[in-house]
């Protein structure tokens, strides 16, 4: 594949996006790696990994690097990412990437550092960190530089990041560790609680988006489910509805509602207004859950848009923000070398 010297990514809790200049998004794959826990090597990494989960022998354990959206395994994530950058941009030992790296609004320096050095440890010439409600709002193709507020939610894997931007810069925001993983803690939970079986991450997520609700709907939709019953330990199948997956949502979802207010709260009158008449955009893959942004409207009294590719959002906007840095405010982005 020929090289490119500017690279985007979306590093995510849940999938890993790599956006190339001039070739748009090239990868999206899982952040899964597999590991052989006796040697240490890599087994596999991305997709084919996460085909591993909950399904590997003693001696092999898929793990994912990325908690709440950031790094919890350091090793495992350079090895990662160093996998993915080889992958898209080659193998060359003279030509190194200008790497932009996302980050949830509000992470710590540490947290910071350890994303640029595994990066950069990767192969990066250069990397940059970029506040994802930015990257969120350029990828949906907002104008951020604007006088005008608009205020966007990316709700990801691991993280859902509520910002309002004005003039290229965040004017207040707010980051809350509920997002795409812990909503299928809840289904894997109310399982257990009404059903008594045990399921797995993977069929939590396949209820969540095949039946998964965030507003009653006005017809029930149904889906069946296999898992493990608690009492005999033997396969089993159960019939699982839609209003029983809003039910087992509702907690977490008010809790991100609450998030969204509360950055209302916290936002310039003058801005405020400008929200309330341009709407608030929806980007992540937490934007593809049914209704949920007739649950955020319902809430905010504020009109709802989903973006076009949510999913694909902050890949992109990482990626065209290399070319624009001159524009974005300079607190927003680091470069690695400040470190």
């Amino acid at each position: 594949m020929p090289f490119s010297n500017e690279v985007g990514i979306d590093l995510g809790t849940a999938n890993v996006l790599i956006y190339i200049k001039g070739k748009g998004i090239v990868l999206n794959e899982p952040s899964v790696v597999a590991l052989n826990k006796d040697t240490g090597e890599v087994l596999a990494v991305g997709e084919e990994a996460r085909q591993m989960l909950g399904r590997t022998p003693g001696n092999i354990i898929a793990v994912r690097p990325l908690k709440d959206g950031v790094i919890s395994d350091y090793d495992t994530t350079e090895r990662m990412l160093k996998y993915f950058i080889k992958k898209t941009c080659g193998s060359s030992r003279f030509f190194k990437p200008r790497i932009m790296v996302c980050v949830p609004s509000g992470v710590t320096e540490v947290e910071k550092r350890a994303v640029s050095e595994a990066a950069s440890m990767a192969g990066a010439k250069e990397v940059y960190l970029m506040e994802e409600p930015i990257a969120a709002a350029i990828g949906a193709g907002l104008d951020i530089m604007r006088p005008d507020g608009v205020m966007v939610i990316d709700i990801g894997g691991g993280t859902t990041d509520i910002a309002v931007i004005s003039l290229g810069g965040i004017v207040t925001s707010q980051s809350v560790k509920i997002a795409g993983d812990k909503l299928d803690d809840a289904i894997i939970k109310h399982m257990r609680k009404v059903h008594k079986i045990f399921i797995g991450e993977r069929t939590a997520e396949q209820l969540k988006f095949n039946i998964g609700t965030a507003f009653p709907r006005e017809e029930s939709v149904s889906m069946e489910c296999r898992g493990r019953d608690m009492i005999t330990g033997l396969p089993v199948s159960v019939t699982v509805t839609s209003e029983e997956i809003y039910d087992a949502l509702d907690e977490s979802l008010t809790t991100i509602c609450e998030a969204i207010h509360s950055v209302l709260e916290m936002t310039p009158p003058e801005v405020a207004a400008d929200i309330s008449s341009s709407g608030i955009m929806l980007t992540g893959g937490g934007a593809l859950l049914w209704g949920i942004d007739k649950r955020i409207a319902d809430r905010t009294k504020i009109p709802v848009t989903i973006a076009d590719e949510p999913m694909n959002c902050v890949a992109i906007g990482t990626g065209q923000a290399l070319s624009h840095m001159h524009n974005l405010s300079s607190d927003r982005m680091t470069n690695q070398q400040d470190y």
